[in-house]
């Protein structure tokens, strides 16, 4: 008797092991990143159709936009309307909403949402729509960009004294983190569908450069027009433990807030933990650097061949 049990119980053991053993490791769900001028795509399945190329925006509050060709082409329902308006306040406009079913990113599927009918012109290829920041709020959201990956899990952020995780704030569901300018504490929204490191024009008189500003080009947003210009400062940004050396940034007339973009996102794995609003950076260095926007004329002007909205309120 014995010896029968003792073979039973090993296997019983074994089994118990290899159980807590899976349970303990929820699943993690992956894609390929695209990575276009700075700005993240991914495939997305919608309504079971698909795929379709969609940028993940971090600076959208929303759950997701999508185009009016898309709408069409799906015949996706409609849902309401929405009103869009952006961080300068000067107005904004209201578009449709329209259901979707089922959404599908790197295998999660995510149902019900609700999708703001918006067409997109970056210049980068085809974009029939865009992944806002909260449609990913029940999981870890990480955007490797040097590995090219975006990841979808179950878990939660530690901090840790905010060397590499910082706390964030999300009052209009876009991450805001604090970052270090000559020392200097500023709000910077965490912006994937932006493009550098930029700043409000009202905080340069505190800053010190090390260059003269010279123009970017005309720029605008869903509410105005403005014209963007670019320095080098003379001194550092600090990002947690990671500093950008004299870095290369955008002057903004229009916005409040300084934005931390794809640009200097490109340095990082970051991960977003929205129910402890912890955010992680990751890089193989912590001494980065940050040289003029790549692009910056072509992707903050609108095309030539399009006209001004004569809505825009002109900034600047």
């Amino acid at each position: 008797m014995l010896k029968t049990s003792a073979p039973i119980l090993a296997s019983a053991f074994i089994v118990v092991v290899a159980g807590v053993s899976a349970f303990s490791q929820p699943p993690v769900y992956s894609a390929p990143l695209e990575i276009t001028h700075s700005r993240p795509y991914v495939m997305v399945m919608v309504n079971g159709k698909g795929p379709f190329r969609f940028v993940i925006d971090t600076g959208t509050g929303g759950q997701a936009f999508v185009t009016s060709e898309l709408v069409d082409q799906l015949g996706l329902p409609a849902a309401g309307v929405i009103h869009l308006n952006d961080p300068s306040g000067q107005g904004g406009r209201k578009v449709p909403l329209v259901r979707i079913e089922s959404l599908e990113v790197a295998g999660v599927q995510f149902k019900g949402v609700k999708a703001a009918v918006h067409d997109f012109d970056f210049g980068d290829g085809s974009c029939q729509g865009l992944l806002g920041f909260v449609l990913f709020r029940n999981y870890l959201l990480t955007l490797d960009y040097p590995k090219r990956q975006m990841i979808l899990a179950q878990g939660n952020l530690a901090p840790d004294e905010g060397r590499s995780v910082l706390p964030f704030r999300m009052p209009d569901g876009i991450p805001i983190v604090s970052v270090a300018i000559d020392g200097k504490a500023i709000d910077a929204q965490l912006d994937s569908g932006g493009a550098g490191l930029s700043v409000p024009q009202e905080l340069t008189s505190r800053l010190k450069f090390s260059s003269n500003s010279a123009s970017l080009g005309n720029a605008q947003s869903l509410s105005t027009r403005f014209m963007v210009r670019g320095a080098t400062l003379a001194a550092d940004v600090r990002v947690g433990s990671y500093t950008f050396k004299r870095p290369f940034i955008e002057i903004n007339p229009a916005f409040p807030i300084a934005n931390f973009g794809s640009v200097p996102m490109q340095n990082f794995a970051l991960t977003f933990d929205q129910r402890n609003l912890l955010v992680r950076f990751e890089a193989e260095q912590r001494v980065l650097h940050l040289s003029a926007t790549p692009d910056a004329i072509r992707l903050l002007n609108a095309p030539p061949a399009q006209p001004h909205d004569s809505t825009l309120v002109p900034v600047g």
